[in-house]
């Protein structure tokens, strides 16, 4: 039975979730901004996280490319069937011959091979490898395609109305779209709903094939506090960063779409935390 703590921590949940969909003035935060915005397809939001506060945004409504933010969506889904015990870590994806032609980044598994759900989401994460991602939609609903498209219905059940996707691992469809907005909620709703398993989104290095594979996100090392959460890139996309961390304020999310390199995006990434998650 639902406790009243429960049914209360929830409903307040709902009340911020609320708060950062309904935003803040974009014209006071383009003034309030100290960075030159790059190009037009840059769109950034940072989040209080515990109350849903929009702490600053620019173009945070602006439809764009997601790349491999895709699999935060991904890795909810498995996430969601672990918390439901419709699978285990143990349970072994396989890999067929169309997850293993998939492009890189991945893991180059070879077809007829399998992968435990442990290792995808380590590989989701630390890799950001397509091959998995593919592998993953197929075990889940037969087809990628198929995947997609519960995906969308989930996101769209979360309140990422501005977001569609048409695969599962961010590889380049002009149809699957997204805002800054939407990817904040989902970093907010993922570390809320999956305390137990978001460790996965903290991950920076992996061992596979007897090698030491180091992952993209340098700013969970560079910046004090940030534990999470993922990288993307495409070139439609530009550089994409989705950032938790624990600052001073509490905890801050951010996003990022459309930096012009990931050092850039990297060090924008930490000065936008760094003002923004100051105890006001």
């Amino acid at each position: 039975m639902t406790t009243c703590s429960n049914v209360l921590t929830r409903y307040f949940f709902v009340i911020a979730l609320g708060i950062l969909t309904a935003g803040c003035n974009v014209s006071s935060a383009l003034r309030a901004t100290p960075f030159k915005i790059p190009s037009e397809r840059f769109a950034a939001i940072v989040v209080d996280a515990n109350t849903g506060k929009v702490l600053h945004q620019t173009r945070a409504d602006a439809i764009r490319f997601p790349a491999s933010l895709t699999k935060m969506m991904t890795m909810f889904m498995v996430f969601d069937a672990l918390k439901q015990g419709k699978i285990t870590k143990q349970t072994q994806i396989p890999i067929s011959k169309r997850a293993a032609r998939q492009p890189a980044s991945k893991l180059a598994l070879k077809a007829g091979s399998s992968i435990s759900v442990d290792l995808a989401l380590t590989a989701m994460t630390v890799k950001s490898a397509n091959d998995v991602a593919y592998a993953v939609g197929e075990f889940f609903n037969g087809t990628e395609a198929a995947f997609a498209s519960a995906m969308t219905t989930k996101a769209r059940s979360l309140g990422l109305l501005s977001t569609t996707f048409r695969n599962a691992s961010g590889l380049p469809d002009k149809r699957q779209v997204t805002t800054a907005r939407d990817m904040a909620k989902l970093g907010i709703i993922l570390r809320k709903e999956f305390p137990e398993y978001y460790f996965y989104f903290k991950k920076q290095t992996m061992k596979f094939g007897g090698k030491t594979i180091r992952g993209h996100n340098r700013v969970l090392s560079r910046l004090k506090g940030a534990d999470g959460i993922k990288t993307g890139y495409t070139r439609k996309s530009g550089f994409n960063l989705v950032t938790s961390a624990d600052t001073s304020r509490g905890r801050v999310v951010a996003v990022i779409l459309g930096e012009n390199t990931g050092k850039i995006r990297d060090k924008h990434m930490i000065q936008l935390i760094n003002k923004y998650g100051k105890k006001r």
